[in-house]
Parts: C-alpha cells; structure tokens; sequence
C-alpha cells in the first residue's frame, strides 16, 4: 500500500462559537441503492425515512434534505444525480454536515472517495459514515477513511467479478442476453426472451435480398432513405455500416454469439471488443429466426467475394462493383481485363459504350478491344437468353449434369463429424476449467475446428447458391412461352454470370453454368 498522508483536523463548525448562539447544523443525508430488486427498492425508502427521522430528532440539526440515487452503481460517480447536486448544495454553502449509511454507499471507488470527502473538508463540511461511526474531521478520519475505502473497492471488484462468472455461466447454458433498444427486427417478451418484430423483419428481408440480387451496401441505404424507412435507432439517416452489420449478424438467424465484448475495467465499465481474450459461447436455435440458415451463409460467401481484389493483367487492383448491371460482368476476351461504361461524344453524336479498361487508363498493355455500344450488349443478352429458350431440350440435359456434379461434390462432407466432435471438446473444456487444469491445447483445437466448420458451412452455401441457379434456369426454361423481345434487366441480373467481348464473338456464360456464344 503506498504513504497514507493524515491531515489534520479542522476546527469543527461553530467551535469557536457560544453553545447558545450556536446555529443549528444544516445536516443531509445521502442514501444510494445499487440494484432494482423488490428487497433493495424497501430498503431505498426505508433509508430515506430513518434518515429523516435521524436528523429531525437531534434539536441541534436541521434537514438540509435528502439526497438519494437509486438502482446506480457507486463506482464511479460520473451518473449519480443526487449524489452530484448534493455536493454543488454543499459547494454553494446550504450544507454543514452529510450523515450516509456507509462508505461502501457513499462510493466504492477510493480516488472518487476521498476526492469528495477532501473537497468537503475545504469547505468545513464532515461526512459521517454511520456503519462505520467515522466523522472525517477526526484526526484519525482520513486513515481511517483510506483504508475502509480500499477495502471497498476490493469489495466492488469482487462483487465485479462474481458477476462474471454469473454471466459466464447461463452463456454455457444458452441463456442469451441482448440490449434490443437499438437492435432492428427483434424485441424482448415479459421473460425477456428474444420475439421477432414482423414489420422490422421485412426491413430486415429486404436487405438481405436486395444484397444477394447485386445491389452494394450504399445503394441499399439510399434505397432505405428514399421511402423513409428508419433504422435501428429510429433514425431516417442510415449508414452503410448499418446494412454491414445486419448482414452479419448470426442472430437473424436463430443464433447466438455471447461475449463478443467484455470488460476491462470493472469502475469504468469500460468494454473492449472480444478477440479471444475471454471465452466467447455460440448458441444454435436460440429464439425465432428472420433469414434462413441458408440465405444468410449466401450472404456470408458474397461478402467474401466482394472483398476479395483481382489482380488485373496489368497489375491493377480491381474491387467488386456494382453500381450498374454489367459492372464486372464484361470482360475482355484480349486482355482479361474488364470493360467500363463510359459517356461518349464521338463527333458531336452522343452514346453509352463500354471500354476495356487497359485501353482506358493508357497503361502502355496493348489491347485493341473494341468499343461497344451498352445497346448491343443489351441485344446480345436477349439474343443469348433466346437462344437457350430455341434449344432448351439440349439445355435442360446439360443443366441436370451439372447437378449431379453439384450433387457428387458433396459426397462425404465431414460437417457431422465436425460437429461431433466439438462437442466433445465442449465437455472437455468445462471439466478441465472445473478442475482449474490446463486447456490450452482443447481451446486450439475449438478454434481451429470452428474455422473449419464455417468453411465447410461457406462451401456448403457455394453449391446450394449453384443448385438453385441451375434450378432457376431450368424453371424458367420451361416456363417461358415466347422468346423476349426487348432487354430485360431483372432478368439479366437473375440468370447471366459473364460476357466475354471478343473480335467477332461474345460468349454468354449463364450463372447455371452453360455457356452460348453469339456471333458479331
């Protein structure tokens, strides 16, 4: 413990004064409850009656007023309304003296603690601590006071960490706890139980499918503000840090991933973002979903395909865009670089072609990609789709072959054996941590099998995304009576993967994975 420092008593108030031309003490009283429970809201108002009846019974005291926070913690002081404008009374000189019950009430902090009682010493005014029958203009007040307070606060961390381990404990039984003031689609029950928020969840519906169709984070925010729709936080004004969360978020899902921050400091109740420095508890099927475990996992591999950089064959770095329909979509037969809209005036004639990029920037790559008009990518498009409609017989045979390759990739899938045997090292977990014996290498191999797993759920993701791609094209096959006549973007969207640009060809690559080329 470091030097403890004793300063002197002060005269007390009145000392130098006539007992009978003495003023009466202008005493308060500061009561504080930590918690909300039923028992601690009696004892709150059994506090505030017993203190002023405490002070009304000495003739030598007047009530000065009763100055009580309840359901605040004391180990900071940074909320505690009452125990604030008690201390600005006391500063404006309309307080002699404050009666509490206890340190542990006044505050559990020590700095906080014997900074207040310091700051009132300046102005003459004692505190008495009533449990402990310390007035802190004794001479051994201050020694006292250092000591008690310290013990306090080990008090509060203990208490801190009992809470830990409570809260540890119903996360290994799946109890999951959720602040839902801020949290779209979801609210609580009387038991406090995550329940879903119909209208919320549509919000939440839409992202996720607007997402899969194409549309980037940005465009879905501008579309949310455009009819108006509120956030979270009940605002009009989204970000795209809203829609990047919501699409990550595994509680849409039914699940539950619990102490994903924890606290580093148990009187600042400051939280850190949890990288494995605590456990962390994932629960399955928790409460009710929003988006299905496999739409979700589709949103989970596009937003690691749209992170992902492709390396241009000049070097370049190109990122996923999305702004326009044939963004990243036409690619350079000469090159392998991809093609950009651009607005041109060619002689005073105004159009929209796209470009190879390399010829674009003058990266000194020779390419003489030739320029396209966006209207005749429009009409090979139609021309491609019609195409598939002329020969859908042939289509359709080649669209089952790819599912069945689909289908023969998944063979042998190790997902159940993952499973089985991280929960085995679950159990092994809890009876060597019960056991207070080392877990290093279980705690490893968790990690490294929940890295697996969300690979394999990610592969697995991949090729249902490629079953219902190949069972969207023969749907529509089948069900398309009349070859197109005009271009059609949703359509566009929905079926076609790539259009490779060559000389006198451009090749259609379908998202089932068929191909048609269509002759210049």
């Amino acid at each position: 413990m470091g030097n403890v420092m004793v300063i002197p008593a002060r005269r007390q108030v009145g000392n130098t004064v006539k007992k009978s031309e003495q003023p009466k003490l202008r005493v308060a009283a500061y009561c504080r409850v930590s918690t909300d429970s039923d028992e601690q809201e009696t004892s709150y108002d059994a506090q505030v009656t017993h203190y002023t009846e405490y002070i009304q019974k000495n003739p030598e005291w007047e009530l000065a007023g009763i100055f009580a926070d309840d359901g605040i913690s004391g180990t900071n002081t940074k909320k505690r309304m009452e125990f604030n404008r008690m201390i600005d009374e006391c500063m404006a000189g309309n307080i002699d003296m404050i009666i509490t019950k206890s340190i542990s009430r006044f505050a559990r902090n020590t700095l906080d603690c014997l900074q207040y009682i310091r700051q009132l010493k300046d102005k003459n005014i004692p505190v008495y601590f009533e449990k402990e029958s310390i007035n802190t203009m004794d001479a051994k007040g201050e020694v006292l006071i250092t000591i008690m307070a310290s013990l306090a606060q080990q008090e509060s961390q203990s208490l801190s960490q009992n809470v830990k381990l409570g809260l540890q404990y119903r996360y290994q039984q799946g109890e999951i706890q959720v602040n839902c003031n801020r949290f779209l689609g979801f609210t609580k029950d009387e038991n406090k139980r995550l329940i879903v928020v119909p209208e919320e969840a549509e919000i939440i519906k839409r992202i996720y499918r607007e997402y899969l169709e194409g549309a980037s984070m940005l465009k879905i925010k501008r579309g949310l503000e455009a009819d108006g729709i509120l956030n979270g936080a009940g605002n009009e004004k989204w970000h795209t840090s809203n829609i990047n969360q919501i699409l990550r978020n595994e509680k849409y899902i039914g699940d539950a991933l619990l102490q994903k921050t924890y606290t580093t400091d148990f009187l600042t109740k400051a939280r850190v973002k949890n990288h494995g420095v605590v456990p962390q508890y994932y629960v399955e099927n928790s409460h009710e979903a929003i988006i299905p475990r496999e739409i979700f996992m589709q949103v989970q591999e596009e937003l690691i395909q749209r992170r992902i950089v492709h390396t241009s064959p000049n070097g370049k770095n190109r990122t996923f865009s999305c702004i326009h329909c044939f963004s990243n979509m036409i690619v350079c037969g000469g090159c392998g670089e991809v093609f950009r809209r651009v607005h041109w005036n060619n002689r005073g004639k105004k159009s929209v072609v796209w470009r190879c990029v390399s010829r674009l920037e003058n990266t000194g790559l020779f390419c003489e990609a030739r320029t396209v008009l966006e209207s005749t990518l429009e009409q090979v498009m139609v021309t491609a789709i019609n195409q598939a409609l002329c020969d859908k017989d042939h289509f359709l045979i080649t669209l089952q072959k790819n599912i069945e390759t689909v289908l023969e990739s998944e063979k042998g899938q190790p997902l159940t054996n993952v499973d089985k045997r991280l929960a085995e090292l679950q159990e092994e977990l809890l009876k060597r941590t019960s056991a207070r014996t080392d877990y290093e290498d279980v705690a490893e191999e968790i990690y490294r099998l929940r890295e697996e797993k969300q690979k394999l759920q990610l592969e697995g993701a991949g090729r249902d995304e490629q079953k219902k791609r190949i069972a969207d094209m023969s749907t529509f096959l089948r069900e398309q009576p009349t070859a197109l006549t005009q271009y059609d973007e949703p359509l566009v969207r929905r079926l076609i993967e790539k259009v490779t640009i060559y000389e006198d060809k451009f090749t259609v690559e379908f998202k089932s994975g068929v191909t048609v080329d269509v002759d210049e």
